[in-house]
């Protein structure tokens, strides 16, 4: 009996104080919290997905933001600004060409006006007799025709070449043909009337004899 006593204490005594190198039992949960270990798996899913979301926030934030209405105004007339102040200027562009050929056809109109006037000055002006042309009137209208000639070159008026030259029907009219052996195949023997020309323009053709 006493034998069996003391058997039993010491399982006893065992049980109650552990020796030494044997190591205590720790539950998951405890070890986890005191020595750091990874959270449970349904832990982590959750804090993972958080951080998705909380990323495809961020995202979306810095993405596509939508226009406020009064950016998208001020836009909408910027660009209708442009397009009037491109088209004025096409506008005036047209206005000063159209004026520019106006001008044109209005200035030919006058020099044709003034070109009677100055074949009848060097009508008479030819006519005048080689001892008459010393006389002072006759002088003063030699120096208006001149005054006259000098006016229309400056304004861009000038005679056309017709004696001598090759017959161009650009620039002569031929009423005349002639047979002269001294000159070649159809060059301008004569000239009845001058022909002018404004700036690059005919304003009238030189009538003219041509030889055959």
């Amino acid at each position: 009996m006493v034998k069996e006593a003391v058997e039993e204490a010491k399982k006893t005594a065992a049980q109650a104080d552990p020796q030494e190198g044997e190591e205590i039992p720790i539950e998951d949960g405890d070890a986890g919290e005191e020595e750091g270990q990874d959270a449970p798996d349904g832990q982590e899913d959750e804090e993972q997905q958080s951080s998705e979301e909380e990323k495809d926030g961020g995202r979306k934030f810095f993405g596509k933001k939508k226009k406020d209405k009064k950016d998208e105004k001020i836009e909408e007339l910027t660009d209708k600004l442009t397009r009037q102040m491109a088209e004025f200027d096409n506008f005036r562009k047209r206005t000063e060409r159209e004026k520019s050929q106006m001008y044109e056809v209005g200035a030919r109109d006058i020099i044709e006006k003034i070109l009677p006037v100055v074949d009848s000055f060097e009508r008479g002006l030819g006519a005048v007799k080689e001892e008459e042309k010393d006389h002072p009137f006759m002088q003063g209208m030699d120096k208006v025709y001149k005054q006259m000639m000098t006016t229309l070159a400056e304004a861009g008026v000038k005679p056309i070449e017709a004696v001598g030259q090759e017959f161009d029907p650009n620039f002569h009219n031929a009423v005349m043909h002639v047979e002269d052996e001294n000159l070649g195949e159809n060059i301008v023997a004569e000239e009845f009337q001058k022909g002018y020309m404004y700036r690059d323009s005919v304003v009238r053709h030189s009538m003219v004899k041509v030889a055959n």
